[in-house]
């Protein structure tokens, strides 16, 4: 169903075109997440859910793939207006 937008999401990783906010360099450090496990969860998940952001309108894509271990990861993200793929939030599953 997201297809296209996860397509999306594998090319701005493979190019590095993304930034990660503060909040999820935070939650990916609580978690002891290194960038190569999100990375890696973005490349290998599905989108489970679409969310509409309350206050910006924009959509955001949680997405769930497997670490570098091959654990559940999470993922939080949206395009940005710059067409940047922004990582909001990560989590372990």
């Amino acid at each position: 169903m997201f297809d296209r937008v996860l397509k999306r999401f594998h090319e701005k990783i493979r190019r590095r075109d993304y930034a990660m906010t503060l909040h999820a360099e935070e939650e990916m450090d609580d978690d002891g997440l290194t960038i190569l496990d999100v990375e890696s969860a973005l490349l290998t998940g599905k989108v489970t859910e679409r969310q509409r952001d309350p206050r910006t309108h924009e959509w955001k894509y949680v997405v769930v793939g497997s670490s570098i271990d091959n654990e559940p990861v999470g993922v939080v993200c949206k395009l940005g207006p710059t067409g940047r793929l922004v990582i909001l939030t990560t989590y372990r599953e």
